[in-house]
């Protein structure tokens, strides 16, 4: 076994506490990270209280891992000692399905194993996540990370970089398209970098004023409050894409006007109640509703490659282990800009 040092939730809503646990020791390709830096993403809050329904604890959260390897299983070919790589949100499937076949992972239809709060293949094992000095990952669940990337950007891309890049990919946005970023967070600030990055004319949608000056920093060719609801109506017929990546209650009509014939609103953030939709409202102009999360291993690569040849890295603010708990807090209250990432070398 392999000795780790990290923070964990020792039960529902408990404040996350230091913890020693043990890890596997590695197989034949597996690969020990030394964690450098692990992203602090609003899922790890909801599940650490117990929120989405019944948890395993001890819970080690943390499914944004940057890191270097020191250590290598005897077959190994991906990755040697030394090399930056990184693990996100899942660090399994089933491997046979269609969907594990077509290199969409995160829709194993025999579900995926999330990098922490569930676990392993063989139905005992729990897994642990990031928020620790290493990690002991199958080579087929890790990505190589370039080295003109600053880890401490880097790690919040495994899961909010992700998140937005694989449906940008899907619906194919590029210097022809029209999207508009609902919400200017975590996630928000990812998918305005990434859908400049490809050319689109991006306009965010944030409640908050006082974000509008990092929009245009970052790239945005507009900016409207989602509290003006004048300006939203004279943006009708607008926008071929939107990815909403707000998890407040909302009412989406109003965006599903903004939609361009044949549109589509991506849902990537996760409300607490189901939406109300006007079914007219999607007649009127054929529009669409979808959603997606995350991506498979072949998109995360491909994310990660693209992010290192045009230099995009996440917003972030470093945090020693001991602040976790205050980040959490400050997370709830989008008191962020944009990630929380932990220092995980002073664990």
């Amino acid at each position: 076994m392999i000795t780790s040092r990290g923070y964990a939730a020792l039960s529902a809503k408990a404040p996350l506490a230091p913890w020693t646990f043990d890890r596997r020791s590695l197989g034949d390709r597996d690969v020990k990270i030394d964690i450098h830096y692990s992203g602090i993403c609003h899922s790890d809050i909801h599940q650490a209280r117990e929120e989405w329904g019944k948890a395993i604890f001890p819970m080690v959260p943390g499914h944004e891992i940057a890191g270097i390897v020191s250590e290598v299983g005897s077959s190994v070919r991906k990755f040697k000692i030394g090399d930056p790589i990184g693990v996100g949100v899942f660090v399994d499937s089933c491997r046979k399905c269609a969907s594990c076949n077509s290199g969409d992972e995160n829709y194993c239809e025999k579900n995926m194993t999330a990098t922490y709060n569930d676990l392993e293949r063989d139905g005992i094992t729990p897994t642990y996540g990031g928020y620790a000095n290493n990690f002991v990952v199958h080579e087929d669940y890790a990505v190589l990370i370039p080295k003109n990337l600053e880890l401490s950007g880097v790690a919040p891309l495994l899961c909010a970089g992700i998140t937005l890049y694989s449906p940008m990919k899907y619906w194919n946005v590029n210097s022809k398209s029209q999207v508009a970023i609902m919400g200017l967070g975590g996630l928000g600030h990812m998918g305005l970098k990434f859908a400049k990055a490809l050319g689109a004319h991006v306009t965010v949608l944030s409640h908050s004023a006082a974000k509008e000056k990092d929009a245009y920093r970052m790239g945005a060719d507009n900016f409207l409050l989602s509290t003006d609801s004048e300006a939203l109506i004279s943006f009708k017929s607008t926008f071929d894409l939107i990815f909403n990546t707000v998890s407040a209650e909302h009412d989406i009509n109003i965006y599903l006007n903004t939609l361009k014939l044949n549109g589509t609103v991506v849902i990537i953030g996760l409300p607490g109640k189901p939406f109300s939709v006007n079914a007219g409202i999607l007649l009127g102009a054929r529009r669409s509703m979808a959603g997606s999360m995350i991506g498979g291993m072949k998109d995360l690569q491909e994310m990660i490659d693209f992010c290192g040849e045009k230099n995009i890295l996440s917003d972030v603010e470093i945090v020693e282990p001991a602040y976790i708990n205050e980040a959490f807090t400050r997370t709830v209250a989008s008191d962020v800009r944009y990630r929380f990432v932990v220092d995980a070398r002073k664990f």
